[in-house]
């Protein structure tokens, strides 16, 4: 029972660990908290599930990843061409997708793919049945992950870690930041429509209500990550992303299996985000009551010792 409920949070955890990737691009590379991605997930899977019905579930895969950058983009363009507030300008293009991605599934709010084939459904009838959702899922996020790790070392990537980094730097060094901005924000809400793209054809359906909290479980499965597995190098920071959401699915199935009503799964995905948030500054405030506790410690122990003497 448990190794089915293991198995099903790992093969969720793997496919939420592409949108957590380009939640990390956004909220830890150029340090924009970016609200698209509630918007960019439901249209990568309303894209997916249509080109499902069409008979053409791989293409689906490529086809999410351009609609969410140009989610992402048009997020973008409203922040650096237009002047508005990057989190208001994805507040604006998130509200605007829940009528694009209603336009994409053709004025449904739900299509199912039960008789449909996916990427997954190929492998029907092999030996792999079984597993074939943990194995393909698992092997497209490797090759994402390295992807996006060799993007992020080319000069387009240096230039756009740098402007998360400093932005003022970077523009007083001739880099158009506007640019890097654009190729960033594309590239992460791209990621997020293919884990949405996924995750449709794994459950079997795409909602238009499914990108509701996206952002909290990306939020969650980036800093779970970096609590957990800590922070370093670029390749060290992507693998704990992806393993925190996995460790994030697991943490939300063994509370389900605690009796915990599915109706306080945001709840509880608010409180594990915040928990994981505070975390720092717990421990920061505990290493300052350490310091402040050792003189009078030391004296203390200086006095007992000087009447034993």
């Amino acid at each position: 029972m448990y190794l089915s409920i293991i198995k099903g949070a790992v093969e969720l955890g793997i496919i939420y660990a592409v949108l957590a990737l380009g939640v990390f691009l956004s909220f830890r590379v150029l340090d924009t908290p970016d609200l698209t991605v509630d918007g960019s997930f439901v249209l990568g899977a309303a894209v997916s599930a249509v080109l499902c019905t069409l008979g053409h579930p791989l293409l689906g895969i490529p086809l999410a990843f351009l609609a969410g950058c140009m989610a992402g983009g048009v997020t973008s363009i409203l922040s650096s061409k237009f002047k508005i507030q990057p989190l208001l300008a994805g507040i604006l293009t998130m509200l605007s997708l829940y009528s694009v991605n209603l336009r994409a599934m053709r004025n449904k709010a739900n299509i199912p793919l039960n008789n449909v084939a996916t990427i997954f459904s190929y492998f029907d009838g092999t030996a792999l049945k079984n597993h074939i959702e943990i194995i393909l899922s698992l092997g497209i996020l490797m090759f994402i992950s390295i992807l996006l790790f060799l993007f992020l070392n080319t000069k387009v990537g240096l230039d756009l870690r740098a402007t998360g980094d400093n932005e003022q730097m970077v523009k007083a060094l001739g880099v158009n930041t506007d640019t890097a901005k654009f190729i960033g924000l594309a590239v992460s809400n791209g990621l997020v429509g293919v884990s949405g793209a996924l995750a449709a054809q794994y459950n079997s359906f795409a909602d238009i209500g499914m990108g509701t909290g996206t952002m909290v479980i990306g939020l969650a499965s980036v800093i779970i990550g970096e609590v957990v597995f800590g922070c370093g190098l670029l390749y060290r920071r992507l693998a704990a992303a992806m393993a925190g959401a996995v460790l994030y699915r697991l943490v939300i199935a063994f509370a389900f299996e605690l009796g915990v009503p599915a109706t306080d799964l945001k709840l509880i995905s608010a409180v594990i985000v915040a928990a994981a948030l505070s975390m720092a500054s717990v421990k920061e405030r505990l290493a300052l009551l350490e310091k402040r506790r050792a003189p009078g410690l030391k004296a203390k122990e200086g006095g007992i010792l000087n009447a034993e003497n």
